[in-house]
């Protein structure tokens, strides 16, 4: 007997010893485990805490590809869930599953929702956490985009170039930091200026170990001294000494694919495409007729 039949042998015996537990895995793999049953429950290499303050609203579920979304609520703590930790973005995205289960024989239980959190507010020392059903992505655009810059992400599946190809990645401790949004570095002269430009600054350890953001600007603010400067402060503070990580950025042009990293075979833009005003090109006399440019 499955788990989801022994449940409902349960639930039709008339008394039933029912609650929910709620699993939630962030992106970097830490796992948070609630149910709203007065003693913690374990299954499914869980552990499901009993007194976090955590409870949801009544799920609301359609037939189709309609999205299926209800909202979790639950109070900040150290032990559970830090006000600092969603702040720094950390539960976004996060992968969160439901179970209706039997309390008395853990193994009587029943998947009731999968999906992830969007949208997160948080004040006056709780949270809401709205959750979004697997069918969400299905209300992305999916295709591809036919355009005259690369439509690849650079060491994705498309792109296939290795970001630990040395002299593409700079990891070192940070010297500088202002406004959680420039990072300084001494040294870094064997770069070129820009050549972190449209790059991933990631920061490796300390307090905001794990968060990382798009390169701005990379400058060189004196001989020996190099400024990078990412899109938006990092959500968390990071300190002088934490390890970065800092990898090359590409600006989705076919010369920068073929001379900057030599992946020219992989490039997914076309560079040959017309331009916009050619639907506007009507029939003239040219006074060369060379096969050559209209200009």
């Amino acid at each position: 007997m499955s788990g989801a039949e022994a449940l409902h042998a349960h639930l039709q015996d008339g008394v039933g010893s029912v609650c929910r537990a709620w699993a939630v895995i962030r992106k970097d793999g830490t796992q948070f485990g609630f149910t709203d049953h007065d003693r913690s429950l374990e299954f499914e290499g869980f552990e499901f805490k009993a007194d976090t303050g955590l409870s949801a609203k009544a799920l609301q579920q359609a037939t189709g590809l309609s999205v299926d979304n209800t909202e979790a609520m639950g109070g900040l703590s150290d032990a559970a869930i830090r006000e600092e930790d969603i702040a720094a973005g950390r539960f976004d995205g996060a992968e969160v599953i439901a179970w209706l289960v039997n309390w008395q024989n853990v193994e009587a239980r029943r998947i009731m929702f999968r999906g992830s959190i969007g949208e997160l507010r948080r004040g006056g020392g709780a949270f809401h956490a709205e959750l979004r059903g697997l069918t969400e992505a299905l209300s992305r655009p999916i295709g591809r985009v036919y355009q005259k810059p690369c439509s690849a992400v650079l060491g994705g599946r498309g792109c296939t170039f290795d970001l630990e190809t040395p002299g593409y990645f700079y990891e070192a401790p940070v010297d500088r930091i202002d406004d959680n949004r420039i990072f300084g570095f001494d040294g870094m002269s064997e770069f070129e200026t820009d050549w972190f430009q449209r790059g991933r600054l990631e920061i490796m350890s300390g307090p905001a170990k794990g968060l990382y953001g798009s390169v701005k600007r990379d400058r060189f603010a004196s001989v020996d001294q190099r400024n990078i400067e990412i899109w938006e402060p990092l959500r968390a503070t990071p300190e002088v000494g934490d390890i970065v990580r800092i990898t090359a950025g590409c600006d989705k042009r076919m010369d920068t694919c073929r001379f900057k990293f030599n992946n020219i075979v992989n490039f997914q833009g076309f560079p040959d495409i017309p331009e916009e005003d050619w639907v506007t090109v009507y029939p003239t006399h040219a006074k060369k007729q060379n096969g050559g440019s209209r200009r």
